[in-house]
């Protein structure tokens, strides 16, 4: 088919004219480019909209960018090579983010809609609601603060930290979008060009998204009539072609539209268990089930009552996480009622079904928006019950304790010699702390310590809701890391906890298997295993490390997932690393533990040494096949 040729006009503010960009030239630019246009169309666009219907109307505007013909693009000055320097992408850009503005407008009485403010036709997902993963604490502040900012002003600061475009491209791509105030767009999207790295985040990807079902008791009730109505056709069309009784009954099951008893109980706020606030001191168990009802808010029906209405079937402004292998559905029967009280801004709910512990949060000043989150806490013992985490804002968290715990305090695990600073406790709940390091370079690493009648425990946030705890030792004799010898172990590998956010972390442990002479008289090095074992029971993350003496932080050595080593069904463990001495020298260095009787290396290094320790003296980048061999007989391979 052949395009139809559309008179360019002038460029503003030149005599020349723009370039002309027809259809395959703008549907080359929008397919190469697709993620990067979706993601800016779904960040310009106003939060008010869920984040399922922003999803869906960012692929839609993106989708409907292409021109008709050929038509004409501004040329912004900054477009030189690349991506920028492509006027197909400059006018594909141009519509997303002028329909994009056209979609946060508020709707006229007596004047036609733009398509843009209707809700998209295409694409859709029939009983699924799709929306990005959730983020953390830095990605949902940011998020508020552009759902804070006029259209303009959120497109602005995409532009600039998205697009890296500058002040003057910007003000001219605005303008060709119909922005009337530029100039004010761009003051107000002023102030945090620190978080632009953020906009890169997946909490705003709209093609990388989680699946959820629809409000099912409300499809339910908007299919009920529709179902009874074909049953009573197809009955009564059966009976009139059959003889004799017709179709007999489905036995002791209930009609498909019925309500289910547990169901309907669970939704009820005066079901909640509330356990009476001495149990623990009676009761043979020492987990969540034992935990009393918390908070200034437990009096609430109506927010208990939204609380479980959420859990049950949260809308498509509710943003759900759950850590791996928790299933986020609803409870099935009246859960237990942990806490419900006022935290920073928020009004937050904390639920336990035996299995997990839902914790729901709303914003205080009345504003729409919900968070749930979910962490599996099944079979969970006295120090894995220790603490909950009640918020986070500002970087700082707020714990709720286990009504056994008498003391809290904040530590630094790279100061072990620093000492700690206490935590007040109103009610379980502790002051705010500042949470460990997200980005950038690891200077500290803060921790909770808590303290009960058993003894001292560290816990680490690990962007869950249940914080993961801290050992020591051998595997199958591990201890609590409390002692000055246990906290100066895990200085070195603290900045490590980095690497297993959000995977379900129940407890981690560092084990230093082996030490080390260096050669060329360099001192002595520690080999340490640290391995994190999870709630579900899969998903484990072990870590072979390798220190140094006089550095600060230990080096990552090898790493492997869903492996025994290092654990308590299969402590053996061999790992390598290439080393340069103080001397100018490169040697492989290989460490086994003290059940290894020899460890030979061949591939790029060939030798081999009786015991559980090997260096040989090789060049730089050279690699290697490590195998030791057990005292048993049994071989194993090094960790990669």
């Amino acid at each position: 088919m052949q395009s139809q040729d559309v008179a360019p006009r002038p460029a503003p503010g030149s005599g020349s004219a723009e370039p002309v960009v027809d259809v395959e030239q703008a549907e080359a630019a929008l397919v190469e480019h697709y993620p990067r246009l979706v993601r800016l169309a779904y960040l310009v666009l106003p939060p008010g909209l869920g984040r399922g219907r922003r999803v869906l109307t960012a692929h839609a505007l993106t989708q409907r960018a292409l021109p008709r013909g050929r038509t004409a693009t501004p040329v912004i000055p900054a477009q030189s090579a690349g991506r920028e320097g492509d006027p197909g992408y400059a006018f594909v850009r141009l519509q997303v983010v002028r329909t994009a503005l056209e979609a946060g407008l508020p709707l006229r009485r007596r004047a036609w809609p733009k398509r843009a403010q209707l809700p998209p036709l295409l694409p859709q997902v029939w009983g699924l609601r799709l929306f990005p993963r959730s983020g953390g604490a830095d990605e949902l502040a940011l998020d508020q603060r552009l759902s804070a900012m006029s259209g303009a002003a959120r497109a602005a600061y995409v532009l600039r930290g998205l697009e890296k475009l500058p002040d003057g491209d910007v003000r001219e791509l605005l303008t060709a979008a119909g922005v009337a105030d530029v100039d004010a767009a761009l003051d107000e999207a002023a102030g945090a060009e620190d978080r632009y790295a953020l906009l890169d985040s997946p909490e705003f990807d709209p093609c990388s998204l989680q699946a959820r079902p629809t409000d099912l008791m409300r499809r339910r009730q908007h299919m009920k009539a529709a179902l009874a109505a074909a049953a009573a056709v197809a009955v009564c069309g059966a009976l009139l072609g059959m003889p004799g009784d017709g179709w007999g009954p489905d036995g002791a099951a209930a009609p498909p539209y019925a309500q289910n008893p547990a169901a309907q109980a669970a939704l009820n706020p005066a079901l909640l268990l509330k356990v009476p606030a001495a149990a623990w001191e009676s009761s043979a168990r020492t987990d969540f089930s034992v935990w009393p009802a918390r908070g200034d808010l437990t009096g609430d029906s109506a927010l208990l009552r939204r609380a479980l209405a959420v859990w049950a079937r949260p809308g498509e402004s509710v943003q759900v996480s759950a850590t791996p292998g928790t299933p986020s559905g609803g409870p099935s029967g009246p859960p237990q009622l942990l806490y419900a009280g006022t935290v920073d801004n928020a009004r937050v709910v904390l639920l336990y079904d035996g299995l997990r512990i839902a914790r729901y949060a709303e914003p205080r000043d009345g504003t729409t928006g919900a968070a749930l989150d979910f962490a599996r806490v099944d079979g969970a013992d006295r120090a894995g019950a220790s603490a909950v985490v009640l918020g986070r804002a500002d970087g700082n968290i707020r714990y709720l304790t286990a009504p056994w715990v008498t003391k809290a305090a904040e530590r630094d695990l790279l100061k072990p010699g620093s000492g700690a600073m206490d935590l007040p406790l109103t009610g379980g709940a502790t002051a705010p702390m500042a949470g460990p390091a997200q980005s950038g370079a690891c200077t500290s690493w803060n921790v909770l310590q808590v303290t009960d009648a058993s003894g001292t425990r560290l816990l680490t946030d690990l962007g869950e809701l249940v914080p993961a705890r801290l050992t020591t030792g051998r595997p199958g004799s591990v201890k609590d890391a409390s002692g000055a010898g246990a906290l100066r172990a895990w200085a070195p590998y603290a900045c490590s906890l980095g690497a297993m956010r959000s995977s379900g972390v129940r407890e981690v442990n560092a084990w230093t298997y082996a030490s080390q002479q260096l050669p060329d008289a360099s001192g002595s090095a520690d080999w340490v295993c640290t391995r994190a074992e999870t709630w579900q029971g899969g998903g484990e993350r072990v870590l072979a490390q390798f220190h140094t003496p006089g550095s600060t932080y230990g080096a990552v050595a090898a790493k492997a997932e869903n492996v025994p080593a290092c654990g308590a069904k299969d402590p053996q463990v061999l790992a390598g690393v290439l080393w340069k001495s103080g001397a100018g020298s490169w040697y492989l260095l290989a460490a086994g533990n003290r059940g290894t009787s020899s460890i030979s290396a061949t591939g790029g290094v060939t030798g081999s040494a009786q015991g559980h320790l090997l260096a040989v003296r090789t060049r730089q980048g050279a690699q290697a096949e490590l195998k030791g061999t057990l005292e048993d007989g049994r071989t194993v391979s090094g960790l990669r």
